[in-house]
Order: structure tokens, then sequence, then C-alpha cells
């Protein structure tokens, strides 16, 4: 470890190799706690490439528990987090709209860090057992189209690494990875990011863990999420090519909906928020659901802009589809 500090300290990338060997011997419980805050924080302070953030992925899915079925047209719409915005649960709510569009995800997702109801915090309430087998994912992914994948359970390594992330309390290479690191192998993915500049990193990541497509998204004041106030940064990967661009809620012909009106509470008010959203009741939590529902069908590709997306998100809330796998959920992820 003393080697890898060296070159951390004197501002040396890591190789990819480097990494991974580093994050096995984490991984398997052989370094401490302060080690481990040491490489966090050092990561944070160098700053963070391609291969760091490949090398961690992969040693992250490698150690995962694996489903006893192959999926290869899967998607996630998992964020960061991170971003301080205390929104309520938008990429969780956006989980069933899509669904319901014929999109099979695995959503990734934890408990609360940061905010005060993380995804399975949310989903627990709702009475989904977000703990599940991996061979009741798989029944969910292939029966309902949609499945809960929580990371404390998927990722029973990651206990190595709660203690020092805890201890440091700020974002560090783990929250860029987290979303990355879904078991299965996916073939799309909507990821929000709390850091704009790593944009085309993470595309390029994307890119090596062989995604068909891809879409990095950051919205104003570096949410995690599309938002209606301001504009909306994104990089998007496509069969190999990178691109980038941005859009606000004027461009999509939207209202405006300020960061204060869709703040978020405590598991049982955000559970309360999605089943509103899920029964089509007006609201600006209902406005910022469709937005980024709209912008995963287009990263899963399901539509050729976001525009389109959006509308297909109104007709799956109105139609009642949406909701109606909010309930099959609850009846297979037992």
């Amino acid at each position: 470890m003393k080697a890898i500090y060296e070159k951390i300290a004197a501002r040396q990338d890591l190789q990819q190799s480097e990494v991974e060997g580093v994050f096995t011997q984490i991984l398997e419980g052989q370094l401490s706690e302060s080690q481990i805050a040491a490489l966090l924080l050092g990561f944070k302070t160098k700053g963070e490439t391609v291969e760091e953030i490949t090398g961690v992925v992969k040693s992250l899915k490698a150690h995962a528990i694996q489903l006893p079925e192959t999926f290869t047209d899967a998607m996630c719409n998992c964020g960061t987090g991170g971003d301080q915005s205390y929104s309520f649960n938008v990429s969780t709510t956006a989980g069933f709209i899509l669904a319901a569009g014929g999109v099979r995800l695995a959503k990734g997702g934890n408990r609360s860090v940061s905010s005060k109801s993380g995804s399975a915090d949310v989903l627990e309430e709702l009475g989904i057992n977000i703990a599940a087998s991996p061979e009741n994912l798989a029944r969910a992914l292939s029966e309902v189209g949609l499945a809960f994948v929580f990371a404390q359970s998927m990722h029973p390594a990651m206990r190595y690494i709660g203690p020092a992330r805890k201890a440091l309390g700020i974002p560090t290479i783990m929250n860029i990875v987290g979303p990355l690191a879904n078991p299965l192998s996916l073939d799309t993915q909507l990821m929000g990011v709390f850091r704009g500049d790593l944009h085309l990193e993470l595309a390029q990541v994307m890119k090596s863990l062989g995604l068909r497509r891809g879409v990095i998204v950051t919205g104003p004041d570096n949410m995690d999420e599309a938002a209606l106030y301001g504009t909306n940064h994104y990089t998007l990967l496509s069969d190999g090519q990178i691109s980038q661009g941005s859009f606000s809620y004027k461009d999509l012909g939207m209202q405006r909906v300020e960061s204060a009106d869709i703040r978020g509470g405590d598991a049982k008010e955000n559970a309360n928020i999605l089943v509103s959203v899920l029964r089509n009741q007006a609201s600006p939590y209902l406005e910022t659901t469709v937005l980024n529902a709209g912008l995963g069908f287009f990263a899963n590709g399901k539509v050729d802009s976001i525009k389109d997306g959006i509308t297909l998100a109104r007709q799956l809330l109105a139609d009642g589809s949406a909701l109606a796998k909010l309930e099959a959920l609850r009846e297979v992820q037992v």
C-alpha cells in the first residue's frame, strides 16, 4: 500500500490493474478502516480517472452476488446521490414508469446516506422486500420487468468500506462507482451524477463495461437528476460514440418547477409522493418524474428524443400501467 499512497500523494494516476488489486484486498477484508479512508480521500484530492473508476467498478462487480439468470437487456436508472438537494425519490418513482414502458429495469439503490429517505427506505415503506434473494430478483425481472437491487444485499463485501465512508462524511469515488457497479451486465443506463466534470470519464467507463447505450446527466445546481428550473447537461453514449448536449424546461415545452417544490421528507412522506405520482395526480413531483422517465426512455433507446419519452411517460401514468407495476412488484419481490 505504501507504493500506492506515494503515487497518489504525488498526484500520479493508478493503472486499472493496480486499483483492482487494491480493491480486491479491501473487499476481502485485508485493509484497515484508516487505510481505506486514506485511499478514498487520496482519490478525491487527486481526481479520479477512467482507469481508476473502471478498476473499482470491475472489482465490485467481481465480488458481487450474481443472479441465477442472465438478462441481456437490463437497464438501471440509479443516480449517485450526494447532491444535497433533498429531493424526493425521483429515479425510484420514474422506475415504475420505465418498467411500464417495456424497459427491463434492474433498479440499483441503497438506504439513505445524505438524504432523509433513500430508495431502499421508500420501497420498504411501500411493502417491497428490499433484501429479496437473487432467485426472487430474477423472477421479478422476468415476470414484472422490474426489480430493486439492494446494494447492501448484493455487495456484502462493501461492509468493509462503509465505516471509512461514514468517518469521512463526504462524497468519494464510492458515490461515483455505485450506480456503475450493478451486479447485472447492463445493456443501457441512465446515471444522474452530482459532478458535471466527470461526464466524459463516466461515459468512457460505460463504454469499457460494454454498455450499448447510456446517458449521464447533471441537473442545475449539480443535482443528480434532471430538473425543471434551469439547464441540464448530459452526455450520451450510443453504440460506442460519445456526444454531449443540454436542455431546459423551455426546450421541452414544460413549466418551470423550483427545487423547493420537489423536496421530499422521510420514507413515509416520500412513499406517499411516489404513489401520488403513479396515480397521475398533478404536482411538481409528477412533472419532475415524467421528465426523468422521459430521459430514461431516451437513454434506453425506446424513443428518439426526450420529448417523445415524456409523452410516453404521461401515457403510462394516465392509463394506470405505471401504478400496476408497483402492485405487481409488491406481489413478486417478497
